[in-house]
């Protein structure tokens, strides 16, 4: 196969080395801020295109299932027809289909643009990150990831902001129009640079049957978790026949993979103990984070009245440490054992969940964005450690696999993590507001007292009641919130323990091995 640091070309110098670094950044980037940057904008896009909220919500899942099932296809598609090939041809791809999004008339054709989006997007990520290594000297490796990481640190923040002032003060099609002279330029210039650096290759047969099997799996379980919380998960006959054909699909694919001669997901490299352990924490721990990154700002905008733009800004403080420390990081994981580096960010995450898990309603912005500062600091030695250890003793050959794979799982586990967490609050919203609500009835003095006061004030009496259901429903979902930033703190404690069932990588060559988990 190819990738991460082959035997042939020697790392770039001087000004090429910056323009690779910037180039493939920039792909990174902008794959990254595409799948996040339409949710602002969805309203838009469905009140444009005169479709219902609910139909709209197929953009995003579109290209969501699309770029799941693409992923980790990323190892047979770079020995097949070479990683600098792949890649570039990749970024080309993704322009014409974000121009075909901007230009979309119809839902349809805005779906089946998004598709074509999600799957050219797929091996961006992982391969920009093992090109990015190979153009670094092995000691300076580290700091490659780390220059890579703080691009994926960024663009999520920057995704909503950006959609939603794009959407205020343009139309929605720029939010995909800006990709094109962005993806233009970064695979002019990655295609200058790393042309004559092209990876291997070698002609394998298409393993059509795995293929099939991944397609079905992984659609069944992606469409199941956006939709499962709108059709109230399984109560509904439709995420009942989605759920079984992902757990049977799942059963066959892994079978039919693990005894095919040229699989077109190398399986085989869960039989290594520290991408078993590190993909598995890296994952779970991802989907925790992305559980949580995506309810703060609903509980900010839906019950403390915060505007998108405000909401952003109460998460744009992440990056300060985060961009600060990932350099360091980057150069002392060799020397450092990842796995103390990869604690010490569950600790972090630890102390920033417990700080959230006593917001209130009266919770000021100031008291918000503390721990929103101080999670920059597990973000930074949370990706580069466990990627490090993940991949740490793979060769070469199989790191495009690896990366693949290793990103593959982390996207579902985010996807799992978002639709958990947001069932789980308004679950717990419901029983808090039970709880609250258990002692106000018809003969309460206070309830009574208060709707009186609220009626005086000119509203009718069920403005009253509802104002005062708005104010339970806000207490509600607060304690509900609380109840999920507490539970997460203590799950990330736990993940502790699963960091140390990895080995350390010899010193000096970990953060070689880290060719792209992200």
């Amino acid at each position: 196969m190819s990738n991460a640091a082959p035997a042939g070309p020697q790392p770039l110098t001087g000004s090429a080395l910056v323009l690779g670094t910037v180039s493939l950044s920039l792909a990174t980037f902008m794959n990254v801020l595409d799948s996040s940057i339409a949710n602002v904008s969805l309203p838009a896009i469905a009140g444009d295109l005169g479709v219902s909220a609910t139909q709209g919500t197929w953009v995003i899942t579109s290209f969501g299932v699309a770029n799941a099932i693409s992923v980790p296809l990323t190892g047979w598609l770079t020995q097949r027809f070479g990683a600098v090939r792949l890649f570039t041809t990749s970024v080309l791809l993704f322009v014409l289909a974000s121009w075909l999004c901007g230009f979309a008339h119809s839902l349809e054709m805005l779906v089946a643009a998004r598709v074509l989006q999600g799957l050219v997007a797929g091996p961006m990520i992982p391969l920009s990150q093992t090109l990015l290594l190979a153009s670094y000297p092995k000691h300076k490796a580290g700091t490659a990831l780390a220059l890579w990481g703080m691009t994926t640190l960024v663009a999520p923040v920057v995704g909503p902001l950006l959609g939603g002032w794009i959407t205020d003060n343009m139309t929605w099609p720029w939010i995909f129009y800006i990709n094109v002279p962005v993806g233009l330029f970064a695979a002019g210039l990655t295609w200058s640079i790393y042309r004559t650096r092209e990876t291997p290759t070698k002609k394998l047969p298409i393993d059509s049957v795995g293929l099939a099997l991944l397609v079905l799996w992984v659609g069944a379980l992606q469409v199941m978790l956006d939709k499962g919380k709108e059709l109230d998960w399984f109560e509904s006959g439709q995420i009942q026949i989605l759920a079984v054909l992902a757990v049977v699909g799942f059963a066959v694919f892994v079978v039919w993979e693990l005894t095919a001669e040229h699989p077109v997901v190398d399986l085989r490299l869960f039989g290594r103990r520290n991408f078993l352990f590190g993909a598995s924490v890296l994952s779970v721990a991802y989907g925790l984070f992305f559980g949580n990154v995506v309810l703060l700002p609903l509980w900010l905008q839906q019950w403390m009245g915060y505007t998108a733009t405000a909401a952003g800004f109460a998460l744009a403080p992440v990056g300060i440490l985060a961009i600060l420390l990932s350099p360091v990081v980057g150069r002392k994981v060799s020397v450092w054992d990842p796995r103390l580096m990869a604690s010490f960010a569950f600790v972090m995450f630890f102390i920033v969940l417990l700080m959230r898990s006593m917001f209130t309603t009266d919770t000021s912005l100031g008291i918000i964005m503390v721990p929103t500062v101080l999670q920059g600091a597990a973000l930074a030695f949370f990706f580069i450690p466990l990627t490090t250890l993940t991949l740490s003793g793979i060769t070469p050959d199989r790191i495009a696999a690896a990366a693949g794979l290793s990103n593959f799982v982390r996207i579902t586990a985010g996807a799992m993590g978002t639709s958990i967490s947001t069932t789980l609050w308004e679950n717990r919203a419901t029983l808090h507001h039970t709880h609250l609500v258990e002692h106000i009835g018809l003969g309460d003095p206070v309830a009574g007292q208060t709707l009186n006061t609220l009626q005086s004030t000119g509203m009718s009496y069920d403005q009253a009641l509802a104002y005062l259901n708005r104010l339970v429903d806000q207490q509600a979902f607060t304690r509900a919130a609380d109840d999920i930033f507490l539970a997460s703190a203590v799950l990330f404690i736990g993940l502790i323990a699963f960091v140390w069932l990895t080995k350390r990588p010899p010193k000096m060559a970990g953060p070689v091995d880290a060719g792209g988990a992200h």
